[in-house]
């Protein structure tokens, strides 16, 4: 992963989309703090791509059906006041 600084990335833009086509995700810092990160279109895409819905991310969990809880009857102790 390459790191440009800002106004590095501003003058060299063309030079920083080869290198996050060919190489990958390019991160742009400012003031030494990263800030950005340049994604080729292809690994936009396969971030992007895998989205569920949340209605069938909800319905997709395990079934309750017949979920059951056993109680014990235990009652605990008994407890003077």
């Amino acid at each position: 992963m390459g790191i440009w600084q800002l106004q590095q990335a501003k003058t060299r833009l063309s030079e920083l989309i080869e290198e996050a086509h060919s190489v990958g995700p390019q991160i742009i810092t400012r003031h030494g703090a990263e800030r950005a990160v340049l994604l080729s279109i292809e690994d936009y895409r396969a971030l992007t791509a895998h989205k569920p819905n949340l209605k069938d991310y909800l319905l997709g969990g395990p079934k309750v059906d017949t979920f059951e809880i056993e109680r014990e009857r235990d009652m605990g102790r008994e407890v003077s006041l």
